[in-house]
């Protein structure tokens, strides 16, 4: 799964890495520990334009009776995703990258659960598969999202067997083409990112913490194998 990620790149960058035409964000911080029902950066397609929003992180079905269901759809499946009632419609018609340069995930160890940072090679921002959904109830209209998932690859597996879907910079246009024809090369994408492109290393259990949200919750943490 995916819980916890970073974004440290600033939203001009991001905008370039996605080629967002409509930028919609104003506040431009780092971000350190992303953790779930926040709003999160993504990118869509807004009829010829690609526009870059917030949507809160954990997808609300239309359907759903309240925002609780969002807390436990942070995630989606690829290998269920079109098949599932809270994402095959999402997965049709409302696709999004949702940009990062790193994220976290928990290995169980004789200690209790030690967090490791993933990242890039080369330091870059990337992009996760995303879906996206709008529900309307309480008054108010909430557009929301889910990573997807998939297995993990040589990186991930040593901490975790599964990973969010990075999608290749030359696969943005596919994923968010709205081209009905297209949808089945969708599913070629949801594939493990190359693990050659990835490093990892072990972080302060701060992170598990929302309350923390530092530069010092990315900096690699010397573990005493002894």
């Amino acid at each position: 799964m995916c819980g916890r990620f970073t974004l440290r790149s600033s939203i001009k960058e991001i905008a370039e890495v996605l080629q967002a035409a409509n930028v919609k964000i104003k506040e431009d911080k780092a971000r350190y520990n992303i953790a779930p029902t926040q709003e999160i950066v993504a990118a869509r397609e807004d009829g010829k334009r690609r526009e870059l929003l917030t949507l809160r992180w954990g997808l609300v079905p239309s359907w759903a009776k309240d925002l609780a269901a969002g807390a436990r759809m942070i995630n989606a499946r690829s290998e269920t995703v079109t098949e599932k009632p809270s994402f095959r419609e999402a997965f049709r018609h409302r696709r999004c990258l949702i940009p990062a340069d790193g994220f976290y995930e928990w290995k169980r160890t004789d200690r209790g659960k030690q967090p490791f940072f993933f990242k890039m090679k080369d330091e870059q921002p990337f992009a996760f598969a995303g879906l996206w959904e709008r529900w309307e109830g309480e008054g108010e209209t909430i557009e929301s999202c889910a990573i997807l998932t998939t297995a993990a690859n040589e990186v991930l597996a040593p901490v975790h067997d599964r990973m969010p879907v990075i999608l290749h910079e030359e696969d943005y246009e596919l994923w968010l083409d709205e081209d009905k024809g297209k949808q089945e090369l969708l599913k070629d994408l949801l594939r493990p990112y190359p693990a050659s492109e990835m490093t990892v290393y072990p972080v302060s259990t701060q992170v598990n913490s929302t309350r923390h949200g530092g530069a010092e919750l990315i900096e690699e943490l010397k573990i005493n194998s002894a």
